[in-house]
């Protein structure tokens, strides 16, 4: 196993176990705390060892992107910039099988899910801001004033400052690249924190950034955990000048009740608990296949999965009897298969907490329709943290399994008579993430689209991004929008300057 980590400055790949560094100014350095182990999530084998920054190691981190604004980087004009990022994608996609080998060792997922979303995605990140910075525009106003000359008011965007991001494990370099491409685009610097569980992407990403010519200081890596660890010190930190964080609301609001300290902008995308919408007269194929995906992607950890399916009456019955055949046709196994199509959890404690809600679900009195336990592999993939892809009906709505997050490949399915009703069903969340509904109908799918409490809805698809456009949540799924323009606001000062004619 220890074979398959690509070779790459940040990590000194031995006989025995690669370690991983803390990228500070533009070097690879192995300072801090004690180290920690990052297993594969589908054997549970050590990938590699990886440094706990303490608080030393991060400060250093915040003061190299300090300096890094007022050097070369702070000078580049946009078109410069630009250029620097999309040489970041092509170094990407240049190495693209050594990040797909250590994105699928970090999380488990399945080689073929990675290299057809993870990877590319990670690339196209840069390019597609290194366009928006670009065309980014500003307003421009002519006033009348008391003796009649006039004057103009005209405002120009500058860069926030340090920006501290904070990153999940579900989909490490897609989302990480996600926040930095726009963040550096703009001329900002970041100090990334990566998830302890999915660490080696955004180290190797460093010596992407030498190559590119990104001067030192302007992307840093620091590695660790939430509470009293590199998490805690980096969103704390004074110097930081703005944070943004994708991950669970629990620690959303941790990071805000930080924040607030300086007063410091946030932009969180948090949890969802989402709902599909299915009506009698959708194409049932297209159905079929994009809740199966909305539900079992990733082994169902994806912030926009669905875990919540309501279908009309009518057609119940046979979506739930197709639902489980589609559900019970997924292939667990080695990621790095191209027959697996189902992945592990990305951890024995997360499995754990999933199991759980599954116990939670039975004692409820859910009717289990398929799954509900630990699939049967063999050596080494039953060391793995798998679970069965399950598929439950009967929940009361105001049961655990109905309100809470779980994060994993399950849901529930829930006849519907009217349409008032399914909207009323679906907004009845604390979240508000996404959603998906399906129809042919397409006043009626207007008519709900409007209507359900939610950051994104998609018709008759899932998962399906344009990065233009605004992406973030509602309710408990979030504060700010990403995406196109919507991310430069965040990323940018924006100021009005008047000139008395």
């Amino acid at each position: 196993m220890n074979s398959a980590v690509p070779r790459y400055q940040g990590a000194a790949v031995g006989a025995e176990t690669a370690r991983l560094s803390h990228f500070i100014d533009g070097r690879f350095v192995p300072a801090g705390r004690s180290s920690f182990e990052n297993r594969h999530p589908a054997t549970g084998e050590v990938i590699n060892l990886v440094p706990e920054a303490d608080s030393a190691a991060v400060d250093d981190a915040v003061k190299a992107a300090r300096r890094a604004l007022k050097g070369p980087w702070g000078k580049m004009s946009e078109q410069q910039r630009s250029v620097i990022l999309r040489k970041v994608a092509d170094g990407i996609m240049a190495r693209f099988d050594d990040f797909l080998a250590a994105e699928v060792l970090d999380t488990g997922k399945p080689k073929s899910l990675a290299s057809h979303i993870d990877i590319p995605r990670g690339a196209a990140n840069f390019n597609v801001f290194a366009d928006q910075v670009l065309t980014l525009s500003t307003e421009t106003f002519r006033m009348a004033t008391p003796d009649g000359a006039g004057a103009l008011n005209y405002a120009i965007r500058g860069p926030r400052g340090v920006i501290a991001v904070v990153c999940p494990w579900n989909l490490p370099l897609l989302l990480m690249t996600w926040k930095v491409a726009p963040a550096l685009a703009c001329g900002n610097t970041v100090v990334v924190k990566p998830s302890e569980e999915t660490p080696t992407t955004a180290t190797m990403l460093g010596e992407i950034m030498n190559e590119a010519g990104v001067p030192p200081g302007v992307y840093n890596v620091v590695h660790g955990f939430g509470e009293d660890s590199a998490g805690e010190y980096l969103t704390s930190h004074p110097d930081v000048d703005g944070i943004t964080f994708t991950g669970e609301t629990r620690t959303g609001e941790a990071i805000m009740r930080a924040a607030s300290k300086g007063v410091r902008p946030v932009s969180l995308e948090l949890g969802g608990k989402n709902a599909s919408l299915v009506f009698a007269d959708c194409d049932m194929d297209k159905a079929i296949e994009g809740v199966t995906r909305a539900v079992f992607a990733n082994c169902g950890q994806v912030c926009l999965g669905t875990e919540r399916v309501y279908v009309e009456r009518p057609i119940f019955d046979q979506f739930t009897q197709r639902l489980k055949q589609a559900a019970e046709k997924l292939k667990p196994g080695n990621p790095f298969e191209t027959a697996t199509t189902l992945g592990p959890l990305i951890s024995q404690v997360h499995r754990d907490k999933v199991l759980s809600y599954y116990a939670k679900a039975k004692a409820e009195g859910a009717e289990i329709i398929t799954g509900g336990g630990i699939p049967e592999l063999p050596a080494p993939f039953s060391a793995g943290s798998f679970v069965e892809p399950t598929i439950w009906t009967g929940l009361p709505e105001d049961s655990a399994v109905m309100r809470e997050e779980i994060f994993g490949p399950c849901c529930n399915i829930v006849p519907f008579d009217e349409e008032d009703a399914v909207i009323a069903l679906a907004n009845d969340s604390p979240y508000g993430l996404a959603t998906s509904i399906w129809t042919e109908n397409l006043t009626r799918a207007h008519r709900v689209a409007a209507q359900v409490e939610v950051g994104i809805t998609w018709v008759n698809s899932w998962f399906l991004r344009d990065l233009r456009t605004p992406f973030g949540g509602s309710k408990q799924s979030g504060i700010g929008r990403e995406g196109g323009v919507h991310s430069m606001e965040f990323y940018t000062e924006l100021r009005n300057v008047c000139v008395k004619l």
